[in-house]
């Protein structure tokens, strides 16, 4: 199994920001606790397709020193594509 990370090029709140992916949740959640993530940076289900972390460029270099692949922006489509959760199998939003 493998985390993935892509480059800082998403402008928010004056930061660059990125992704972080991994083949598995559980691993992603472990791998972003690892590196002092906190879970609230997630995004997951029914929200978005694929789990994900959204990181500042500060926590990237951190993923990159604990082993986390540097993606292309092509590469980390891929990896979306991949660890995209199943329209149907989405749990519905309730308001």
């Amino acid at each position: 199994m493998s985390v993935y990370v892509d480059d800082p090029i998403w402008h928010w709140q004056g930061l660059k920001w990125c992704h972080l992916l991994a083949d598995d949740v559980g691993e992603l959640h472990r791998f972003a606790a690892s590196i002092g993530v906190h879970r609230l940076s997630y995004q997951g289900p029914p929200k978005t397709g694929a789990p994900h972390y959204d990181l500042t460029g500060f926590e990237r270099k951190k993923a990159i020193a604990a082993g986390a692949k540097i993606c292309s922006r092509e590469e980390i489509v891929a990896v979306f594509r991949r660890v995209k959760v199943d329209r149907k199998a989405r749990p519905k939003l309730t308001t």
